[in-house]
């Protein structure tokens, strides 16, 4: 019996776990079961991070909010995430997707190539074959920026996750 009640206790916990929400500015995001969060800090709001079991790769979800001066707003900030690979121009493989979700204007931008991984005023460290996927939120109190970078095939895969993160806070 005593076997059965710890095994219930953890089912609980990870099922608390898996529905995690946190909040950026007005948006209420559910963290994807099996991803961690980290604490934020610096300019980050908050962050995540999946680590693949079988192959230890990892992938890094940054949230990003400014307030109503929105960071420099969508443009700016696509040319920023675009400025993050080594490849430039139409040596980058990159997309940019506008829609709406719900009544929030959302886009979505991809680019695949070398990523320059660093702090933004420090040395970066140049990952061949990384894809950065991006969303931008355009909240009510200023838009929300989120960035997930991580190796080709594990963004690849987690990025359904990704987007059902971001458009079920928006519903």
């Amino acid at each position: 019996m005593k076997h059965y009640l710890i095994l219930l206790l953890l089912c609980i916990a990870s099922s608390a776990q898996a529905q995690e929400k946190f909040k950026v500015s007005t948006v209420t995001f559910t963290r994807p079961a099996g991803w961690e969060s980290l604490p934020a800090g610096g300019m980050r709001a908050a962050e995540l991070r999946l680590v693949e079991a079988k192959t230890k790769e990892e992938l890094e979800v940054a949230f990003f909010h400014f307030g109503p001066a929105n960071g420099g707003g969508t443009e700016a900030n696509i040319k920023r995430w675009l400025g993050l690979f080594q490849e430039q121009g139409q040596a980058l493989k990159q997309n940019v997707e506008n829609l709406r979700a719900g009544k929030t204007a959302l886009t979505y931008v991809q680019a695949e190539g070398t990523y320059m991984k660093g702090p933004p005023l420090g040395d970066k460290t140049p990952m061949r074959g990384w894809i950065l996927l991006g969303a931008i939120v355009e909240a009510e109190g200023g838009h929300i920026f989120i960035r997930m970078t991580g190796p080709s095939a594990l963004v690849t895969v987690r990025a359904p996750e990704f987007k059902k993160m971001v458009e079920g806070a928006l519903k």
